[in-house]
């Protein structure tokens, strides 16, 4: 009787397996890098090319935004240590927060930031962040309702485990979850939730990504930013661009929006009408 020959490998999870064998990568939702991999290889490309195109569509989307190696080790035992002195939270947390570079940006209007927003808002018992990165950090400064709960979601599996402990140690009601907001959207309803800067990172690995991500939420209300400086500091015009496209991207809505316009960051909040 022949032998069968050995079975041939699946090209996607092997460049799945590539990629997340870097240490850059391989904290990231596997889906989310065999989704981008599939795509990848659909283009005709050969192994090494689609791990190449896999790696860069992730830095680009994802991983240029961390500053550097997150050492969330270090990052949790200051916390523990710290958080028993009410003075010392803040400072600690902005100093966590500045080496993620969507949060660093927001540090310098942070307080007014989320007082303008929620000023805007009736009492928020329930939250949901939408590639949160290290955002959860600034719940201090959100005038949640008591014993408010807070779900946060991101693709970096340390980053995650980095978020709950934070929870724990602030004795806060908060969930973290590691997921591909591209396919797999938490599905509970929420008062709030925040898609900060998310949407035109979604939009590079998929085009449909905004319009999908936006339909499938279940959120009384939606805060929507969008960056108006390129991470070099560039404006190029991304504030009228941004308005345009989110103003699309929700043109059939039944929704009350309020612009908020800060020095690097374009707001939008949202309140649904009751049905």
């Amino acid at each position: 009787m022949p032998l069968s020959p050995p079975p041939q490998a699946d090209p996607i999870q092997s460049v799945v397996a590539a990629v997340l064998a870097s240490r850059k990568y391989r904290a990231i939702a596997p889906e989310l890098v065999a989704s981008i991999a599939a795509g990848e290889l659909a283009k005709g490309r050969s192994h090494k090319a689609a791990v190449k195109a896999t790696k860069n569509q992730l830095h680009q989307s994802a991983a240029v935004y961390q500053t550097g190696r997150m050492a969330y080790d270090q990052w949790l035992s200051a916390l523990k240590q710290v958080w028993p002195d009410v003075d010392g939270r803040e400072p600690l947390l902005r100093g966590l927060m500045a080496e993620h570079t969507s949060t660093n940006e927001r540090l310098p209007f942070l307080d007014e930031f989320y007082s303008r927003i929620f000023a805007l808002l009736p009492p928020i018992h329930s939250v949901l962040d939408i590639a949160c990165g290290l955002n959860p950090l600034s719940l201090p400064w959100m005038p949640l309702a008591s014993q408010a709960t807070y779900h946060a979601v991101d693709i970096f599996s340390d980053q995650i485990a980095f978020l709950n402990n934070f929870f724990r140690v602030a004795n806060m009601s908060g969930k973290a979850e590691t997921r591909n907001v591209l396919t797999d959207c938490p599905p509970e309803p929420v008062d709030l939730a925040l898609i900060l800067k998310t949407i035109p990172c979604l939009e590079q690995m998929d085009k449909s990504a905004g319009s999908r991500l936006l339909g499938s939420i279940r959120a009384r209300h939606l805060v929507v930013s969008f960056p108006i400086r390129s991470l070099g500091g560039r404006q190029k015009g991304m504030a009228d661009t941004y308005a345009a496209h989110f103003t699309a991207l929700i043109a059939d809505w039944d929704v009350q929006v309020t612009r908020l316009d800060f020095a690097n960051e374009l707001v939008f909040v949202l309140q649904r009408q009751p049905q």
